[in-house]
């Protein structure tokens, strides 16, 4: 089993059978029986500008199941199946919330279709914290975090009511489980989404004054499950900022002046860029980037006389976990609109 590690988080591995650590990779061949791995990881991460995407305190920590577990491939036997178990230790007093199912023994049940050997993913919240949970159509929504964050659990929760269903129906693949956490400073004053979870600032509105929603965009990352190609980033960020206003727009949650006044301000904000193929998308890119993709899906209800829109591109990209490239981009407009992807 290799396991690609950080070698800044990952350290003092001790197992039994033989393990070798190299670099940014533990390479652990287990014996027959009586096998384990064990190792430390540094919970805490920063990002650029000094905040926190990880972080622990006396009395709550909130992370990535990512950095618990680092990727792992295996070389081992056809047929071989793995059953994957999460537990926590936890100081008295603290509770844990995952995007996994629980076991009646307190685990969670850890299952991923497309790998071998399971691992968590996705964000964690424990400690002393808050935790609302709800039905919403066939996805079991929580909001969670720490007390005495200033984290509007309720608001979230309502607005996620009046707001999933229409991202449902724009993906039907839509996670039957889904966790929001959020916490304030010192965390990082922004959002990042993960499988089946996503992370808001405790600060961040649920609706911002010019009728974007940080909470929809990530939203739609994670329904998407995509990840952008080469040059390609401007699709997958383009994507979650047009359907963020479409959710908002076909939901009610704003209105039609206020969706069309909101995409003459990105129209405006992007008004400069020359190129959107850059490595990373930023805001006048994503702006631009947004006005493309309406001239796209009018082109594509056009041409199929409204028989189909960018909703059966965007569903068919999040059906397959291969990167985002402009050019299966283009072959996916040419088939949902029957014309030349030019």
């Amino acid at each position: 089993m290799r396991l690609y590690i950080e070698p800044d988080r990952h350290s003092d591995f001790l197992s039994s059978g033989e393990i070798s650590v190299e670099g940014e990779e533990a390479v652990w061949t287990p014996p027959e029986a009586d096998a384990w791995l064990q190792y430390r990881v540094a919970l805490e991460s920063r990002r650029r500008g000094g905040r926190y995407d990880g972080y622990v305190t006396d009395d709550w920590a909130l992370l990535r199941a990512d950095d618990l577990v680092p990727p792992i491939r295996s070389d081992i036997k056809d047929m071989t199946q793995s059953q994957a178990k999460l537990q926590f230790v936890l100081p008295d007093g603290w509770s844990v919330a995952t995007s996994y199912p629980r076991y009646r023994s307190g685990r969670f049940k850890i299952d991923d279709p497309d790998r071998l050997v399971d691992r968590p993913t996705g964000w964690l919240v424990m400690g002393r914290i808050g935790t609302l949970r709800e039905q919403i159509g066939e996805s079991r929504v929580a909001v969670s975090a720490p007390v005495g964050q200033g984290v509007k659990r309720m608001d979230i929760l309502s607005f996620f009511r009046w707001t999933v269903p229409t991202m449902q129906e724009i993906f039907p693949q839509f996670p039957e489980r889904l966790l929001v956490v959020s916490a304030g400073d010192p965390m990082w004053r922004g959002a990042l989404s993960g499988p089946r979870s996503l992370y808001v600032h405790a600060d961040r509105p649920l609706v911002s004054n010019n009728a974007t929603s940080t909470f929809v965009h990530e939203l739609v990352h994670v329904a998407m499950r995509a990840r952008g190609g080469p040059k390609a980033d401007w699709i997958v960020e383009g994507l979650a900022e047009y359907y963020s206003l479409e959710v908002l727009r076909r939901s009610g949650t704003i209105s039609e002046k206020r969706f069309e006044k909101a995409h003459a301000k990105l129209a405006e904000w992007g008004k400069d860029v020359a190129d959107l193929e850059v490595d990373r998308s930023y805001g006048p890119i994503t702006a631009r980037a947004v006005g493309r993709l309406r001239q796209i899906d009018q082109d594509i209800r056009s041409m199929s006389h409204g028989a189909r829109s960018l909703d059966d591109v965007v569903r068919a990209l999040a059906d397959d976990d291969r990167p985002v490239t402009r050019q299966r981009f283009e072959a996916l407009v040419a088939k949902a609109s029957q014309a030349d992807s030019k």
